[in-house]
């Protein structure tokens, strides 16, 4: 049988009790539906993963017995830093939750000239508390134990500013390079994955001043989630643990 996992964002301590955050003793109790005796794996995020056991579980709480740390790194050597536009509800959740099993490193929701999601700065933060949940759900189910950064939504023209990997690439339609012919990055590589609606030309012109190669992906016109999966996935084959 499986063993469930759990993120939680508290200290974990080899022999300790830990008393739940209400919202982990929520998931435990009422989704991962497990009773007193169950055994599970814990993770906080600062590495490797602890061995716990349900001690109590009650409406008021719930209890874990901390077991055994493990040292357990399924890190990707390639760290691969995304620049996702953002897209309406589900198909940004997809993103989000399949790059983070794909191993990206860091993601960071980015506003482009033509996407259709206009966030307020109150709904920047609720987004970024529901993608957050995303990403630790992932992690619990591929086995990840360092939940990648998730960054808050921030307009392209800052992210473009920001201290990106040296090698940086953005993918434009009827563009003949693609990834096979570029020169494999050392350890580090930023992508930027479009809208639907595509970059405008002068997004694409300042993306490449700041050091982007426009890459082709193929002679289909994909989605904005499906773009970012293949193109992570693509490139964890080439230069990553994939394949």
């Amino acid at each position: 049988m499986r063993i469930s996992r759990l993120f939680v964002d508290q200290p974990l301590t080899e022999g300790a009790m830990l008393q739940l955050e209400p919202e982990a003793a929520h998931y435990l109790r009422n989704v991962l539906r497990l009773k007193k005796g169950f055994q599970l794996t814990v993770f906080n995020g600062e590495g490797g993963e602890c061995s716990a056991t349900v001690s109590e579980v009650h409406r008021k709480g719930v209890v874990l017995h901390i077991d055994s740390w493990q040292d357990v790194n399924i890190e990707s050597p390639l760290a691969i830093e995304l620049g996702l536009s953002v897209s309406r509800g589900e198909r940004m959740d997809v993103a989000i939750q399949k790059a983070t099993e794909l191993g990206v490193a860091v993601i960071t929701p980015v506003i482009t000239q033509r996407c259709v999601v206009k966030l307020t700065e109150e709904r920047r933060l609720q987004r970024h508390q529901h993608w957050q949940n995303i990403v630790y759900r992932a992690c619990e189910q591929c086995g990840r134990n360092t939940p990648p950064v998730l960054n808050i939504t921030t307009d392209l023209a800052q992210w473009l500013e920001t201290g990106l990997p040296t090698s940086r690439i953005i993918f434009e339609p009827a563009k003949t390079d693609t990834l096979k012919s570029y020169t494999k990055p050392n350890n580090a590589v930023a992508v930027l994955i479009g809208p639907e609606g595509g970059f405008s030309e002068q997004e694409v012109v300042d993306a490449e001043q700041a050091g982007f190669s426009a890459l082709g992906f193929g002679p289909r016109v994909v989605r904005n989630e499906t773009a970012a999966i293949a193109s992570i996935a693509a490139m964890q084959v080439l230069w990553g643990d994939m394949g």
